[in-house]
């Protein structure tokens, strides 16, 4: 065995997402080889990446038939995390991918499947941040149990910053660790805005893999003052079945369509699109109608990221702070999980094939 044939061998093995062989993506590296013993690191384009054990199975069978069928293969991984922001940004400039997720109305588990998002990409290695962008409905604080805490300060170059709270593997930041619960937030779109950059700009949040936002519902200010800040490596629309929301979610495809802003849509996630009873796992009840998100992805050519149950554990998990991912049923875990996976593996395609996004410019 040579190192020369373990690459030749590794040439037939096809990262799944982006079409190519490891050896020409460059993922191979440190080939050791002693006696029939062959190790090698691939390195993926996520910690998250759903497709390692595909991708390590059809490497141990490359070396075995193209090389020695007695070879003992080990296959270790590594990662680095893909991104478009080759720039030197001074905003979020240790983040690496800025996922907003939105949806056109509210009332459709954008807040549950923003935070259950994040703790999966978590979940499979990656350092994650969640920013709560609802200025006038701010959810993170009771989904995490971190209700009453308040993030503390610290001094960056001269500059007060903002240091995020930690809670169960990733960083949080919301209006609603600043204000009072009590306390409605009654402020006009400028204000809100301005929050809005402060969250961008006055919090460390550090080295990101993900910075995972929740968006306010609707198609307003908040979103077009993100845009314009940031420039978002794309978006994640979260709707129900029902014609209500569907109507109200190709207004969030529209917008995001636009020529003026063009930010890529990573793919739809269809939320509450079917009710599991805890005794009757294998049940699926279509309270809300059937495939709604699923037909409306396949009608505007969008990727379907999955479809999460309504199931009482995760509305239990959000009001006791313990989000689905941080609790232990698992037919909600096995739907978010996959749901993440498709999310992350569109996000490494999107990386490797669009140009980096811009920051919006939109005439006032």
């Amino acid at each position: 065995m040579t190192e020369a044939a373990i690459l030749s061998a590794l040439s037939n093995v096809q990262e799944p997402d982006l079409g190519k062989d490891l050896v020409t993506l460059n993922m191979v590296k440190d080939i050791q080889i002693k006696d029939k013993e062959v190790s090698f690191t691939i390195v993926l384009t996520t910690p998250a990446c759903p497709m390692k054990d595909m991708m390590r199975t059809a490497s141990e069978n490359a070396v075995k038939l193209l090389v020695d069928k007695e070879a003992k293969v080990t296959v270790n991984f590594t990662s680095n995390t893909s991104s478009t922001r080759k720039d030197n940004q001074q905003v979020l400039s240790g983040v690496k991918n800025i996922i907003a997720v939105v949806s056109g109305k509210g009332g459709v588990g954008k807040s549950t499947v923003s935070a259950n998002l994040a703790l999966a990409l978590a979940e499979g290695g990656a350092s994650v941040g969640l920013m709560d962008a609802d200025i006038y409905g701010p959810s993170v604080p009771i989904m995490f149990g971190v209700r009453g805490e308040r993030p503390m300060m610290k001094d960056v170059n001269g500059k007060g910053m903002i240091i995020p709270l930690e809670k169960y593997g990733i960083k949080l930041m919301s209006i609603g660790l600043l204000v009072d619960e009590k306390n409605a937030v009654v402020w006009r779109g400028p204000m809100a805005s301005s929050a809005i950059r402060q969250f961008v700009t006055d919090v460390d949040w550090g080295e990101l893999d993900y910075l995972v936002i929740d968006m306010p519902p609707g198609t307003g200010d908040i979103h077009l003052t993100l845009m314009q800040t940031v420039p978002v490596t794309g978006v994640i629309i979260v709707t129900t079945p029902q014609n209500v929301a569907l109507a109200d979610a190709k207004k969030g495809i529209a917008m995001f369509g636009q020529a003026q802003i063009n930010v890529p849509i990573i793919g739809l996630v269809e939320n509450m699109a079917y009710f599991t009873p805890a005794e009757l796992p294998q049940n699926k009840y279509f309270l809300f109608g059937k495939d709604g998100g699923k037909n409306l992805a396949e009608e505007y050519d969008l990727p379907f990221l999955g479809q999460i149950p309504l199931v009482q554990e995760i509305r239990e998990g959000g009001d006791l702070g313990i989000p689905a991912m941080a609790g232990n049923e698992e037919v909600s875990k096995n739907a978010l999980r996959q749901f993440a996976g498709n999310a992350v593996r569109n996000i490494a395609i999107r990386n490797a094939s669009t140009p980096k996004t811009q920051t919006v410019q939109v005439t006032e």
